[in-house]
């Protein structure tokens, strides 16, 4: 067999997705940092994101090709397989180049005794591709690559959409722009047009969304604040608590800050705003974000939201947003580390944190004021079953009628699936706190 080393970008992706895979890493905390550069550094993202993408349909494949699953310490030898099969199936890999650096790279590892079993399987799966896809496909689920338990919750709550959901989170995510409030939208697509950009308005008030991703260096006047980066359905946030001149408002989650930036564009100079994060370190970006687009009138406080009593000054706030943490199932598509990563059980974990969210932050509200739930995900339980408990127990809060232009009503609130009109998946809820002084019931 070759000898050679394997190529350095697949031997970066690979260790990148076994830490994924193993370790349970973030994919962004896993890729190389420095170690590659250019169209490697791009190559190797694009091959570790996309290992994780199919890993649910391309598992059920390795499963098939294994007579044995693999000893612990040979687990690493999974993810080599896995990467090949993903350039095999999805990235049009030369077969041969493929399989050979499979091999080349299962030695480097340090797992030379399996070379041969790696170069087995995968001419196995070359010879029998239609067959082994045919078998696994027998499963929705793993047709669709998901995970049986998150296909399965999409299925009971979106019985009609869970296969359009499935193909939208498997698809790459548009990079969509917000327009500054104090720009137009189409004289700001004319300046991209004039580098040679390409953009279509989205379903909102001041998005674009690009024919092709770009770094932000190359959009004009980015470092003015003249656009952001944020997708369609995130920006119906601060258009839907729309907040006025005078008003006092808390963001209380708000790291990374693309929201926090639209509050303050909507708001004015006049706006008093309190953006809230319990990550001092996160709350880094939200200060950064607030300085490129020169907004003033912010005070940003590192704080859990849900214990008031540790950062309110006991002055009532006129609107409240809720961004709260959550699976982020409605984000697959950008983030498809998800489907590796995340379980069965944080659903009714994170459920827990934003009923406690909802409680703590509620009463801060004036009688009149406004509070927006958000989250970006697609399951029910985070979304319209979490705001009829809320209103279930609490006897003030009073729900808005909503209507975006794209998307569904659900429950008390609005839902956005992933895919549509190039959005990703989100769920909001606007209640209003009525003048009743008892916020529960006995």
């Amino acid at each position: 067999m070759n000898t050679h080393a394997p190529d350095p970008v697949r031997q970066h992706a690979c260790l990148a997705l076994d830490a994924v895979l193993r370790e349970g890493r973030s994919l962004e905390s896993a890729l190389p940092d420095g170690e590659l550069a250019g169209a490697a550094r791009r190559r190797c993202r694009a091959l570790v994101y996309a290992g994780c993408r199919w890993q649910p349909r391309l598992d059920a494949v390795i499963r098939r090709l294994l007579s044995r699953p693999l000893r612990r310490r040979d687990r690493r030898v999974g993810s080599v397989v896995l990467l090949a099969l993903t350039e095999l199936e999805y990235v049009d890999g030369a077969p041969h180049a493929v399989v050979d650096d499979a091999v080349r790279l299962t030695g480097a590892l340090g797992h030379a005794p399996l070379r041969g079993l790696v170069n087995a399987v995968l001419r196995r799966f070359l010879r029998e591709r239609v067959s082994l896809l045919a078998a696994v496909d027998s499963d929705p689920a793993a047709a669709a690559a998901h995970p049986a338990w998150l296909y399965a919750t999409l299925e009971r709550d979106w019985p009609a959409s869970v296969h359009a959901i499935a193909e939208a989170n498997n698809a790459r995510a548009p990079m969509t722009l917000r327009v500054a409030a104090t720009d137009d939208r189409d004289a700001y697509r004319a300046r991209l047009a004039a580098q040679g950009l390409v953009a279509t308005p989205g379903p909102g008030a001041s998005d674009l969304v690009l024919a092709s991703p770009v770094d932000v260096a190359e959009l004009p006047y980015f470092e003015h604040g003249a656009c952001s980066v944020q997708d369609s359905a995130a920006q119906f946030a601060a258009q839907l608590l729309a907040p006025r001149a005078g008003e006092r408002v808390l963001d209380a989650c708000a790291a990374p800050g693309g929201k926090t930036g639209h509050l303050l564009e909507l708001g004015g100079e006049a706006l008093a705003l309190t953006a809230l994060d319990a990550s001092s370190a996160r709350l880094a970006r939200v200060s950064d974000t607030v300085r490129r687009l020169g907004c003033e009138g912010v005070t940003v406080q590192a704080a859990d939201a849900s214990e008031p009593a540790q950062w309110w000054d006991g002055v009532p706030f006129d609107g409240v947003l809720l961004d709260a943490p959550c699976s982020g199932l409605g984000v697959v598509r950008r983030h498809p580390d998800i489907k590796v990563l995340r379980r069965p059980t944080d659903i009714e974990a994170l459920a827990a944190v934003q009923a406690r969210l909802l409680d703590a932050l509620w009463p801060l509200l004036k009688p009149g004021g406004r509070l927006l739930y958000a989250t970006c995900s697609t399951v029910r339980r985070e979304n319209d079953e979490q705001v009829e408990r809320f209103l279930d127990r609490t006897v003030d809060a009073v729900p808005a009628t909503l209507e975006l232009p794209v998307g569904r009503v659900s429950g008390p609130g609005w839902q956005i699936f992933p895919g549509e009109m190039g959005c990703d998946g989100f769920y909001y809820a606007l209640m209003h706190r009525s003048p009743v002084q008892t916020a529960h019931h006995d």
